[in-house]
Parts: C-alpha cells; sequence; structure tokens
C-alpha cells in the first residue's frame, strides 16, 4: 500500500514539475482612473520630491517628478494626460507625507 501511495506522490511531483509556471503579476502601486503609477520613491537629493513611473491604458510610459510642495509636475507635458497624472502625483504626496 505504501509503494502505491509513494508512487502517486511521485507521479503527482511530475506532473506539477512539468507544469508550466503562472507569471507572477503584480498589482499596480497606486491608480487614478484609467493611470497607474508605480515604482514611487523619494529623491535622494530633495526630500519634498517624489519620482514615479506611470503607465495608462493605452500603453503609454513615462516618469515624472512631482515637487510636493507647489504640486509641480516635470515635465510639464508628456503623453500620459496630465490631469490624471497631476491627481495621481498628489495622492502619492498624500500618502508619503503619511508615512514620513
Amino acid at each position: 500500500m505504501s509503494q502505491i501511495r509513494n508512487l502517486v506522490q511521485l507521479l503527482l511531483l511530475g506532473v506539477l514539475l512539468l507544469l508550466p509556471g503562472r507569471p507572477a503579476v503584480a498589482a499596480p502601486g497606486l491608480c487614478v482612473g484609467p493611470v497607474c503609477g508605480d515604482e514611487i520613491t523619494r529623491s535622494a537629493k530633495h526630500h519634498f520630491q517624489l519620482r514615479l513611473r506611470l503607465n495608462d491604458q493605452m500603453g503609454h510610459h513615462e516618469r515624472i517628478t512631482i515637487d510636493c510642495r507647489d504640486e509641480s509636475l516635470s515635465p510639464s507635458q508628456g503623453l500620459i494626460e496630465r490631469g490624471y497624472a497631476r491627481a495621481l502625483a498628489r495622492k502619492a504626496c498624500r500618502l508619503a507625507e503619511r508615512t514620513s
């Protein structure tokens, strides 16, 4: 009986090893409307600046910097709609303010 159980366990292990692994899908860091941001980091030089990587549903990607003091974005224009980008950046500033 134990030989059959060992054989079944070995067979199941072999099947599991042959199955293709599912890719890990990470959730976006922060979203506002169709724009999501991740890799949110504080600037090493200026503690009041945050750097974000943004992407939208159309597949555009962009890195921006926000000055949390006056909510100015750099660059001021880009592929991603600036209304959503600014709203997302303000939200990131509020969250960073709470955690510091």
